[in-house]
This record gives structure tokens, sequence and C-alpha cells, in this order.
């Protein structure tokens, strides 16, 4: 599917006449002018908020997007339709923060995706914030293309890090054993310094269960904490009846002390 129309016509709903403009002009450049487009973006578009979720790629959500992010994605496209893999890793190599967060926010909408998959997992790796959160928040790239070790790298990194892993998509359907083995682990290790691990997290367990899972979930039916106790209560009851939970889970979606002994 070709998304830049798609992308163009919110774009056109949110920009004023002298954006839409320049904007529409820009778009008929070759691939090298297009990047340079991308570049100026911030020169000529407003920073106005989208304020609004899309469909256009189920997972893909641009509730916090500004105008200037969008009208750079809707140009990374643009290159893309064009066979513009070496342009766009020209921009990868050579991008600001800001830059580098709208090229990988554009990753699903791309013509040619999986060029990019090295550029999605060091991004992972990124210490810039921003960056890791362009792909694993709201992104449905890493749900589709990584592999096995590279989601569990992420999803863990988001744990490590004390970030709402709820916001990561696929983040159950992606599950799977090796993940459920290492948050028990990361769990003891937390116990054992005499700190809380994030309850939320217990979500991704339950098919997963094994003695030390099982072990796991009774030392949180003991917690003080009432949101240990309601993640222990979930998890029993996904295992009895799978896919049951999900509302219930959002109760502990919101921010907790995770440090709290």
């Amino acid at each position: 599917m070709i998304y830049s129309s798609v992308i163009l016509a919110e774009i056109l709903r949110l920009a004023n006449p002298t954006e839409t403009v320049w904007i529409t002009s820009k778009s008929k450049g070759h691939a090298k002018e297009l990047a340079l487009a991308f570049v100026m973006t911030p020169r000529f578009v407003s920073k106005t908020s989208i304020n609004n979720s899309t469909n256009v790629i189920d997972g893909w959500d641009w509730q916090d997007y500004t105008l200037e992010k969008l009208v750079r994605i809707y140009f990374i496209c643009l290159i893309s339709e064009k066979d513009g893999v070496d342009r766009l890793n020209l921009l990868f190599d050579t991008a600001e923060i800001n830059e580098a967060v709208a090229l990988h926010s554009a990753l699903p909408a791309l013509k040619n995706p999986t060029h990019f998959l090295l550029r999605a997992t060091d991004a992972v790796r990124s210490n810039m914030g921003s960056v890791f959160e362009s792909i694993a928040f709201e992104n449905p790239y890493p749900s589709l293309y990584f592999s096995e070790l590279a989601w569990n790298q992420m999803v863990l990194k988001c744990i490590f890090n004390d970030k709402a892993i709820h916001r990561i998509y696929g983040l159950e359907a992606r599950a799977n054993q090796t993940l459920a083995n290492t948050l028990s682990d990361f769990a003891h290790e937390r116990w054992a310094a005499g700190r809380r691990v994030p309850s939320q997290v217990w979500r991704l367990v339950p098919i997963f269960m094994n003695e030390n899972l099982r072990g796991d979930i009774k030392k949180l039916e003991q917690s003080d904490n009432p949101r240990d106790i309601l993640a222990a209560q979930l998890v029993m009851q996904e295992i009895d009846q799978p896919r049951s939970t999900k509302e219930q889970w959002k109760e502990l979606e919101l921010p907790e002390p995770i440090y709290q002994a």
C-alpha cells in the first residue's frame, strides 16, 4: 500500500495555506530534493499538535505527533517510493535527534521496511530516550519484523528503565517463554535488592507458567502492595480464561513508585 497519500490528507487538514504551498511544491522533487526538504521542514512547518489517532497501519498511532514530524514522515515515504534506500541511509547517518525520531517513526510506512531492520534494532540500543521510544512505542515495526531476540531486548530495556510497556504494540502477541523466564530472573534480582518490580510486567507470563513463575505469582499474592495482588489475580484469571483480562490490566498501567521497597 502507498501510505503517502493518506498522510498527505492529514497534513492538508492541519497545514495553513503557506505551509501547504511549501509542502506540495517540495513533494514534487527527486529523492535528493525531498531529503533536503526533510531537513528544512522545521523552518517552514509549525509544531501544531496532531491529537488524532490513525488507522493507517494497525498499531501506528499519531496521537502525540506534531505537524512538523508528520511532514517529515511524508517526505521520508516519498523518498522510499522513489526507491531511495541509499538516500534514506544517508539521512539516518547524518540525522540529529528529531530527524532520527521521524525516520524511525516512519519505518512501518516505507515501501521497503526490511531494508532498515538493522537501523531499527540499533535504535533499541540507543542512549537517546526519544529515539528509543520512537521505535518501541506506538510503532508496529518491531512487532512485524523483529526477531524474538531483538524483540525481547526491546521489551526488557523498557522494563529495566521503568518505561511503560503497555505502549509497545503487539506486547501480548509477541510474548514468549524466554522473555517470561528472563522476567522471573529480573524479579528475583529486584526483590533481593529490596526493590519493586512494575506490576504490569506480569501480564507477559500467564501462558508460560512453570514452577519458578508459579512461585513468583505466589509471592505477589502475599505482597502488601495492592497492585501486586491485583497482578497475581489477573495472571491466575488469564490462565483459566485466556484473553479475559485485557481491560483490567489497564488499572496497572498508571505510573507507580518503582523503587519503593
